[in-house]
């Protein structure tokens, strides 16, 4: 990413709350990180994030990065009254892919509609804004803005989910968002109250994924 950045000692350590004495804000950023899990939309009910809640949430992806400010991404909020049409849609996916899909099945590819209290599709511009900036980095910065919605809506104690499926792709999806030429339908996020949690799953760790380019050596584990 591009974005130019702002040396800390020219600003003030208020604006840089992660630059505290005392560490706390980062052992705060910390816990909520690991505390972050992803628990599936069935599992997600009411009451989920309130109006302001919900702002709140919306309004961190505004804190991502995003090459030449081009805001490559949206959200679409998918209210109760607008369930029924995109259960419609899931099961109409569902049959084009298998003609064969039994009542029982489509009856299920409904039913994920009306799952979770909070559910809002991701959508990507390829073309929006600077020709020259890559379709990837319009991806990554779309991945920075839910992790921040994500992040915010465990700190106010709700769990959240992102969900994809071939039904993205579908005409008929793609029809009921009015979703343009350039756009691609990336997920589905949906957030709401945990009714029955889960154990916290191993992660991995730095040794795993990091590697350090020297050079003499190449790339060799660690760092």
């Amino acid at each position: 990413m591009a974005d130019t950045p702002v040396p800390l000692n020219n600003v003030p350590v208020a604006a840089h709350p992660a630059v505290s004495d005392d560490g706390a804000v980062a052992a705060m950023a910390t816990a909520l990180m690991q505390s972050r899990q992803t628990i599936l939309p069935k599992r997600l009910g009411a009451p989920g994030p309130g109006a302001s809640e919900l702002a709140t949430i919306v309004n961190a992806a505004a804190h991502a990065p995003d090459h030449g400010q081009l805001l490559p991404w949206r959200f679409v909020l998918v209210p109760e009254a607008a369930r029924p049409p995109l259960a419609e849609v899931f099961a109409q996916a569902l049959l084009e892919r298998d003609p064969g899909a039994t009542p029982e099945q489509c009856g299920q590819a409904r039913e994920k509609a009306f799952r979770a209290p909070v559910l809002m599709l991701v959508v990507v511009d390829g073309e929006r804004g600077d020709p020259e900036i890559d379709l990837a980095e319009r991806l990554l910065s779309a991945g920075c803005a839910v992790q921040n919605m994500l992040l915010m809506a465990t700190a106010q104690g709700y769990g959240s989910a992102l969900t994809s499926g071939k039904a993205l792709k579908a005409a008929s999806l793609r029809a009921l968002f009015r979703l343009s030429a350039c756009e691609r339908a990336l997920c589905f996020i949906s957030i709401g109250t945990v009714l029955s949690p889960k154990a916290a799953r191993a992660r991995p760790v730095p040794s795993d994924y990091v590697s350090t380019l020297d050079a003499d050596r190449g790339v060799v584990p660690g760092f």
